[in-house]
C-alpha cells in the first residue's frame, strides 16, 4: 500500500467526502472517487485504504498503464482490495472489474479514482450498474480550508429565514478567496508562483486529458474557448454566441464544452422552471469549477478585483455556485442547484430545490450593502411559489443577517461555510 501523499499545504486537511468513501466501501463492491486533477483524490483514497492491505496501481505510470491495456482481466485478477488511480486512462478495465466483482461480490473490492466523468466516455459500455457508487470530489471548499462546518444547505432547509449568521469576513477577504481558489497546490502558493501553477494546470488538462479523451488536435481553440467561458462566469451559456466569436460551428462548440465539463474545468447549472406562468429561458448558466483558474485566465489579480469597476460580481457568483455544488456532495439534505431567468429578464441567480419541492432562492451581490430592489427576482418567485419558498436570500459581502420582510434575508456569503444546522436567530 502506498503511503498517504504529503499535502502541499503542509498539513493533511480532512475532507468531508471521506465519510462517504468509508460508508460506500462497507457495502458496495466498487467505489469511484471522481473529480478534477490535483484536487486531492489520491490523498483521500490512500487514507481510506490505510487500514486495509491494499494493492495500489497508478495508471499515470507508463508501465502500469501498458500492463492494464495488454490484459485488463489479469491486471485485476486475485485482488482482495485494489486501488486504481486515474482509471479513465484505461476504461476497458471497468469490464474486467465487473467480471471480477460478479465472481466475488464482497463489498469494498475496488476503490478507483478518475479525473474525467468516466461513465460518460464515448464508446464505453455501462459496465457497472448496481455495482459501483460514484463520489464526486471537488477542489477544497472554504470550510475544509478553514475547518468550519460547511453546512449552509442543511441549515437553511432546516431553519429557513430563522437562520441568522454574523461573519467577520469583509469584501476584501472574499476577493482573496476567489484568487486563491481551492486546489491544494494553489492554496499553498501566492503571487506569481500561484499563477504559474494555474497556467500549467489548464495547459496540462487541455494538452493531455482533453486531447486524449477526444482525439482532437485543436488545443489553441480549446484554450481560447476556456478563456471565453471564464469571462462568462455566472452568465448564460449560449454555444452559438461562443461559436461566432471563435469562428467555430455550434456542434463543435457543444462538443468542446462537454469535454471541458468531463475534465471538471467547467460546470453547467441548468435552468429551473415549474410552470410558473412565466416564459423561463432554458439555457444553462456556466461556472468555472475553480475560481482561481477563472481569475487567472482573465488576468485578474486581487488589486483589479477590488476596484469598484472590476469584475468581482460574475466571479463571486461563480464562486458561490461552486461552494454550494461542493456542499451538495455531502449535505444530508438532498437538493439540486439551478438558476432562473424569464424572457422578461426577471432573474434569480441560484435556486436550491429539494425532493419535496421546497425552494431556497439566492441572489449574490458583491456589495457590502443591500437594497430593497435587490430582492426583485426573489419576490417574483415568492408570489408564484407560495409556501414552497422557504427563504429568499441575498448573499452579500457585509457581515450581518438583516431582515427584508417575512421571507427575505440579506446574509453574509461566509454563512455558506460558517453556518451550522443548529444555528438560529
Amino acid at each position: 500500500m502506498a503511503p498517504v501523499p504529503p499535502s502541499p499545504i503542509g498539513r493533511l486537511i480532512p475532507r468531508h467526502s471521506a465519510t462517504a468513501v468509508r460508508e460506500a466501501l462497507a457495502d458496495t463492491r466498487v467505489v469511484l472517487v471522481n473529480g478534477a486533477r490535483q484536487c486531492g483524490k489520491s490523498t483521500l483514497v490512500a487514507q481510506a485504504g490505510q487500514e486495509r492491505k491494499a494493492e495500489w496501481r497508478s495508471l499515470d505510470r507508463a508501465a502500469t498503464r501498458q500492463a492494464a491495456e495488454y490484459d485488463p482481466t489479469e491486471f485485476v485478477a486475485g485482488a482482495d482490495f485494489m486501488i486504481i488511480d486515474e482509471v479513465q486512462r484505461v476504461p476497458e478495465l471497468l469490464l474486467a472489474i465487473k467480471e471480477a466483482v460478479d465472481a466475488d461480490p464482497r463489498p469494498g473490492r475496488f476503490l478507483l479514482t478518475g479525473s474525467a466523468r468516466v461513465l460518460g466516455l464515448r464508446g464505453l459500455p455501462d459496465a457497472l450498474p448496481g455495482r459501483m457508487e460514484t463520489i464526486e470530489l471537488w477542489p477544497l471548499s472554504q470550510g475544509e480550508i478553514d475547518g468550519t462546518p460547511d453546512a449552509f444547505i442543511d441549515a437553511v432547509f432546516a431553519r429557513g429565514v430563522g437562520l441568522a449568521h454574523t461573519s467577520e469576513q469583509a469584501r476584501s477577504d472574499y476577493v482573496d478567496r476567489i484568487i486563491r481558489g481551492g486546489f491544494p497546490e494553489s492554496v499553498a502558493r501566492a503571487g506569481r508562483r500561484r499563477m504559474r501553477f494555474l497556467d500549467s494546470y489548464v495547459a496540462d488538462i487541455i494538452n493531455r486529458d482533453v486531447i486524449q479523451l477526444s482525439e482532437i488536435e485543436r488545443g489553441p481553440e480549446m484554450r481560447a474557448l476556456t478563456r471565453l467561458v471564464a469571462a462568462r462566469s455566472g452568465q448564460l451559456l449560449i454555444p452559438g454566441t461562443l461559436g461566432g466569436e471563435l469562428s467555430l460551428s455550434q456542434p463543435t462548440v457543444k462538443r468542446y464544452l462537454s469535454l471541458l465539463e468531463e475534465v471538471f474545468l467547467i460546470k453547467r447549472i441548468p435552468a429551473w422552471s415549474r410552470n410558473l406562468r412565466a416564459r423561463a429561458v432554458s439555457a444553462p448558466k456556466v461556472a468555472m469549477v475553480d475560481s482561481g483558474i477563472a481569475a487567472n485566465l482573465l488576468e485578474l489579480d486581487a488589486d483589479a478585483l477590488r476596484q469598484p469597476a472590476g469584475h468581482l460580481g460574475p466571479l463571486l457568483e461563480g464562486f458561490v455556485a461552486m461552494e454550494l455544488s461542493r456542499q451538495l456532495t455531502w449535505s444530508r439534505q438532498r437538493a439540486e442547484l439551478y438558476h432562473y431567468r424569464t424572457r422578461d429578464n426577471v432573474e434569480v441567480d441560484l435556486i436550491l430545490e429539494n425532493r419535496r419541492g421546497q425552494v431556497v432562492a439566492i441572489e449574490v451581490k458583491a456589495s457590502s450593502t443591500v437594497k430593497g430592489e435587490d430582492f426583485r427576482g426573489l419576490r417574483h418567485l415568492a408570489d408564484r411559489l407560495g409556501d414552497d419558498l422557504l427563504a429568499g436570500i441575498v448573499l452579500y459581502t457585509g457581515q450581518q443577517t438583516l431582515p427584508f420582510g417575512p421571507r427575505f434575508r440579506a446574509m453574509p456569503i461566509a454563512a455558506i461555510w460558517e453556518a451550522s444546522p443548529g444555528q438560529g436567530a
